[in-house]
């Protein structure tokens, strides 16, 4: 998926970039002087771009609102998936082991996910743990989420997450760093009775 967006991004990106190149220079070259093709949307210097009578042709016909409502929301859906897929941070489908001989291999980035969040939720007072990788194959990042056992010290797991889990997991990955975002989160409970 990813390489797919950077596809779209950079076709995109070229696109709008010709149509401003083309616009934008034909206006320059018609408004220095230059004769237009007779196909051109521009007669000359001082033509406008959309005169009355183009602007209000179809304004009365019963179709043309919707049409535009419907190309602009069209357009502004468009634009939202572009944004969230370019903004939202994707799972490491891989991560690249170093395997000492130049080669290198890859780790399925689940598998890491998934050993790292049993060993992190046998850790003392972690009722549950949720693993994400994100970033590059060669310098992953891990997104831990943790789900604390009642009356458990905060500081205490985490010290034993940073200390034990991620060091294991960043060892046998042979990574140079596996930094971590960690959010915490304690369990509800209910009120302890007291008789």
């Amino acid at each position: 998926m990813r390489s797919v967006l950077r596809i779209v991004n950079r076709v995109l990106i070229g696109f709008v970039g010709l149509v401003l190149l083309a616009l934008g220079g034909s206006v320059l070259a018609i408004g220095l002087g230059a004769r237009p093709p007779s196909w051109w949307i521009h007669d000359g210097r001082h033509d406008v771009l959309l005169s009355n009578a183009e602007r209000t042709r179809w304004r009365d016909e019963g179709w043309w609102w919707p049409a535009v409502i419907a190309a602009l929301a069209v357009l502004l859906l468009l634009a939202l998936w572009w944004l969230v897929a370019n903004v939202r941070r994707r799972r490491l489908a891989d991560v690249l082991v170093d395997t000492g001989d130049g080669e290198g291999a890859l780790l399925r980035g689940r598998a890491l996910e998934s050993v790292l969040a049993a060993e992190v939720a046998r850790l003392g007072g972690v009722d549950q743990a949720h693993v994400r990788l994100t970033g590059r194959r060669s310098l992953p990042e891990a997104r831990v989420r943790l789900l604390l056992e009642p009356h458990v010290d905060p500081g205490h797991a985490l010290q034993l997450l940073s200390s034990e889990a991620l060091v294991h997991a960043r060892d046998s990955a042979g990574l140079a760093a596996l930094p971590a975002e960690v959010r915490l989160r304690g369990v509800k409970h209910h009120a302890e009775r007291v008789t």
